[in-house]
C-alpha cells in the first residue's frame, strides 16, 4: 500500500494560520491577489481547480493556492489529494509539500433537547498537477497562460458589465461606487497609461471592476454587512472581486500607485484581525457568483 507524504500543520487557529500565510507574502512585497502569474510578468494564471470536480477553488483557498503556485512555480492550475490523485493512476513525487486548504464542516451538538449543527473550519492537503512523478514540464503543454495581448475594448468583459444592469458614468478622474445613489463612477479612458506591469486597458477594467465588486453589497443585492473594520473588510472584498474576475478574464491587476505603502496597510489590517482575510475571500466568491448570475445562460 502506498502511503501518502508526510504532510504537518500544528493545532494552531486556523484563521490565523491562513492569515499569517498571506501576512509572509505581504512581508515579502508580493501582493497575491494583486499579481497571480507565474513566471514571466505578464503570464496570468488561471482560477485553481479541483482535478475530480472540476469545480474551481473559492475564497481564501484561491490566495493560498496561488501563492503555493507563485512561491513553487507551479505552471498548471489543477490540484487534488493524495488519494484523487491516486484514484487517477497518478503518484505525488517523494519529498513533495502540500499546500493546505480549508473548508467549513459542521458539528452536531444536542442543546436543550434540540441536535443542533455548528459550523467549524477544518484543513486539508492538496498536490498540483507539477507535483506528480509522472509530470513533465518539457514534454506537457497545460495551456493555462494567457499570451493575449489586450486591446482598447475588452467586448467579453463589457458584455459581462452590461448584463449586471449597473449604472456607470465616466466623470472626471476618480473611481469610486457612491451607495446612496447606488451607481459607479469611473474616470475617463484617457486618465488611464500604461504601467510597467499593466497596459491602460487593463488599469480601466481592473479598476471597474473593483467598483463592481462593491456595487454587489447593496442592500438591493446581497446586503453585505460587516461589524469591526467595516471600511477595510469591503475594500479587501473589492480588491479580491476584482482579482479573481481578473483571472477569469485574463486581465492583469493594475499595480498600486504606492506599493510599499498598500502592502502596509494591509500587513496592519491583517495583523489586527484574524478573521478579516477568510470573511473578505469569503465575501468577494460570494459577490462573483451574484454577478456570473446576472449573465444569461
Amino acid at each position: 500500500m502506498i502511503q501518502a507524504p508526510q504532510t504537518t500543520f500544528n493545532r494552531r487557529d486556523i484563521h490565523q494560520q491562513v492569515t499569517d500565510t498571506i501576512i509572509q507574502q505581504l512581508e515579502k512585497g508580493v501582493i497575491p491577489w494583486q499579481k497571480p502569474w507565474n513566471g514571466a510578468e505578464n503570464r496570468l494564471m488561471a482560477l485553481p481547480k479541483n482535478l475530480t470536480t472540476g469545480k474551481k477553488y473559492r475564497g481564501v483557498n484561491i490566495l493560498l493556492l496561488w501563492t503555493s503556485a507563485f512561491n513553487n512555480e507551479f505552471l498548471t492550475d489543477e490540484w487534488g489529494s493524495f488519494l484523487q490523485w491516486q484514484d487517477k493512476k497518478e503518484a505525488v513525487r517523494k519529498g513533495e509539500k502540500g499546500t493546505m486548504i480549508v473548508y467549513f464542516d459542521t458539528l452536531e451538538k444536542e442543546e436543550d433537547g434540540e441536535l443542533k449543527k455548528i459550523p467549524f473550519l477544518k484543513q486539508s492537503v492538496v498536490f498540483n498537477r507539477c507535483q506528480l512523478a509522472s509530470y513533465d514540464s518539457a514534454a506537457e503543454n497545460p495551456n493555462l497562460l494567457n499570451d493575449t495581448s489586450l486591446v482598447e475594448r475588452i467586448e467579453q468583459v463589457d458584455k459581462f458589465v452590461t448584463n449586471t444592469s449597473a449604472v456607470i458614468e465616466n466623470l472626471g478622474f476618480g473611481a469610486f461606487y457612491d451607495r446612496d445613489d447606488d451607481k459607479i463612477t469611473m474616470p475617463y479612458k484617457e486618465a488611464f497609461n500604461n504601467t510597467e506591469h499593466c497596459t491602460a486597458t487593463e488599469g480601466y477594467y481592473s479598476a471597474l471592476l473593483h467598483e463592481l465588486t462593491h456595487w454587489t453589497g447593496n442592500s438591493k443585492r446581497i446586503d453585505r454587512k460587516f461589524g469591526d473594520n467595516v471600511y477595510a473588510t469591503e475594500e479587501l472584498v473589492a480588491e479580491l472581486g476584482a482579482a479573481f474576475m481578473c483571472a477569469e478574464f485574463g486581465i492583469n491587476v493594475a499595480e498600486k500607485s504606492n506599493t510599499a505603502a498598500y502592502i502596509d496597510y494591509w500587513l496592519n489590517v491583517l495583523k489586527d484581525n484574524k478573521h478579516c482575510l477568510l470573511t473578505a475571500a469569503s465575501e468577494a466568491s460570494k459577490a462573483v457568483d451574484f454577478l456570473q448570475g446576472l449573465q444569461p445562460t
